[in-house]
């Protein structure tokens, strides 16, 4: 059997792999902690896939494997902390089933602990604006607003910021480009910079560049414009543009739309994608208009973050150097900025229903030829792209709803400090991470995929099924954290009426303390 040998480097360290010509790709794969990312590096310094197709080499032109994001468990980190966290946990969860085994059951003091442990940590993971020094600092004074995210990070992007993602040598292979094209692309495998370039290959790859003439560095400076206005925020950032714009690319190749639809329609939803949610602060609409905003005032409570993503898209448009519609026709110009306005507006889940029973009731007699009908298709793909993480594998998924929580819950917290109305499905008080899944997968997300479905069946295995599987997940999560309550609240109970046992005397002993009392001579 014929067999190659790649030769790579581990920390400086030579290593070799040997494997068959035509192994599965499934076969060729390096591993290392469940939250690390590994990246293969060609003696040039360009990053390349760990894939069948890699070409043999030699030892004198060895590739280098690093690991370019650790564990909180790595030994690095153990190293810069003086422990080990993995060993620490270790130990507390065996003292755990130490006083488990010997007391019969968990002390309610123990739940008690955790349950602080629990807060004080979301305190400092989910509300930015609570710093070390002034945690339990009354926050109902001051004017400034605080900024929904990381402890350390401004809302806007800063000038080294912006100017990293500029520098990339990355190379795109045939296989990336492939990869690309589904529904199983994972984000978190690539860095801005990096994204910024397989942004580049979907323009080109759909032929927009020749079709409609966009210069090279135009649609580089209309990228680098739009990242720069992505603001550090949990989850409408940057990487979300990225994940909605490629899932409408997959979606495009999927259905085979290039066959069905005028290559402008693709330009637009594609970049509708791109510019959806601009300079998104992280508080929603509700929030807008509940607290008077400057945008709220501004497009009289209607759609005012959506009417403000558009607003921010064509202020990048109308810089000559970032026109990427600079070279087509006034006529053409015309129907691109229609197409854009109506597809990110249709993103404001208040007009969800309304667009979702449009689509029902012209499905039976869809037709590609017809605009309107072409309009509402593409507005029900730029929103099923919008709300897509749960049709990715979960361990893509699952962090994203780690991060829209983090925001939902920042977002709350400032709704109380502020006195307004509260969002229930912000509420950390009243929504876990489960329930915040089960109702959104089983009431919107899988009514408008199923309908997308019934137009195009091909959507079945590629987004629907993933779907169905979220939702067991969550649902089962959802019963986990239900029966550890339950049994949380027996412990409790337990627990209260031991202390009650200990601390009221029995019947008898009060009777016979009564008797003892009657029976002593009154002192004189």
């Amino acid at each position: 059997m014929a067999t190659k040998i790649i030769y790579f480097t581990v920390n400086g360290r030579p290593e070799q792999a040997e494997f068959p010509v035509d192994c599965p790709a499934q076969d060729v794969k390096a591993e290392a902690g469940p939250h690390d990312i590994l990246k293969l590096y060609n003696p040039k310094g360009n990053i390349i896939n760990i894939s069948p197709s890699l070409e043999p080499n030699s030892q004198n032109s060895c590739y280098k494997l690093e690991v370019v994001a650790a564990d909180c468990n790595s030994v690095e980190l153990a190293g810069a902390l003086g422990f080990d966290l993995s060993s620490m946990e270790k130990r507390l969860q065996g003292l755990e089933k130490k006083i488990l085994i010997e007391a019969g059951e968990t002390p309610a003091v123990v739940y008690e602990m955790k349950k602080q442990v629990d807060s004080f940590r979301e305190k400092l993971e989910s509300v930015e604006h609570l710093s070390w020094l002034g945690l339990f600092k009354d926050l109902s004074e001051g004017t400034h607003k605080p900024s929904p995210f990381y402890h350390k990070r401004t809302l806007r992007k800063t000038r080294e910021e912006c100017e990293h993602v500029r520098e990339n040598s990355l190379e795109v292979s045939e296989e990336v480009r492939q990869y690309l094209k589904t529904p199983t692309f994972d984000n978190w495998q690539w860095e801005d910079a990096e994204i910024m370039v397989l942004l580049q290959v979907m323009y080109t790859d759909l032929d927009f560049i020749a079709i409609y003439n966009i210069e090279p560095e135009v649609l580089q400076q209309f990228l680098f414009e739009v990242y720069r206005r992505y603001n550090n925020i949990p989850f409408h950032n940057f990487k979300h543009c990225f994940c909605v714009t490629q899932m409408m690319y997959g979606l495009i190749w999927l259905t085979d739309l290039r066959s069905k639809m005028d290559s402008i329609d693709l330009l637009i939803m594609l970049t509708s994608a791109v510019c959806h949610d601009l300079d998104h602060t992280g508080y929603n609409n509700a929030y807008q208009i509940n607290a008077r905003t400057e945008l709220a005032l501004r497009y009289n409570d209607i759609s005012p973050l959506e009417n403000h993503h558009c607003a921010v898209a064509f202020e990048i448009l109308e810089e000559t150097e970032s026109n990427i519609f600079r070279n087509v026709s006034m006529d053409q110009y015309k129907r691109i900025r229609e197409g854009i306005i109506k597809c990110i507006l249709a993103t404001d889940m208040t007009r969800h229903n309304e667009i979702l029973n449009k689509f029902k009731s012209i499905l039976p007699a869809f037709d590609f030829t017809n605009k309107d009908h072409r309009d509402v298709l593409m507005m029900i793909l730029i929103k099923v792209s919008d709300i897509s993480n749960e049709a990715r594998p979960m361990d893509v998924a699952e962090p994203w709803l780690d991060c829209l929580l983090q925001e939902f819950y920042n977002q709350s917290d400032v709704e109380k400090l502020e006195g307004l109305p509260v969002t229930p499905f912000m509420d950390r008080d009243k929504i876990t991470k489960p329930s915040s899944q089960t109702g959104f997968i089983r009431f919107v997300l899988l009514p408008l995929f199923i309908e997308l479905a019934n137009l195009f069946p091909c959507l079945e295995q590629h987004i629907i099924d993933p779907v169905r599987k979220a939702l067991d997940y969550y649902t089962e999560m959802e019963k986990a954290l239900e029966r550890e309550k339950q049994n949380r609240a027996q412990s409790e109970n337990a627990a209260k009426s031991k202390e009650t046992s200990a601390s009221t005397p029995s019947t008898a002993e009060s009777q016979a303390e009564a008797g003892c009392e009657a029976s002593k001579p009154d002192a004189q």
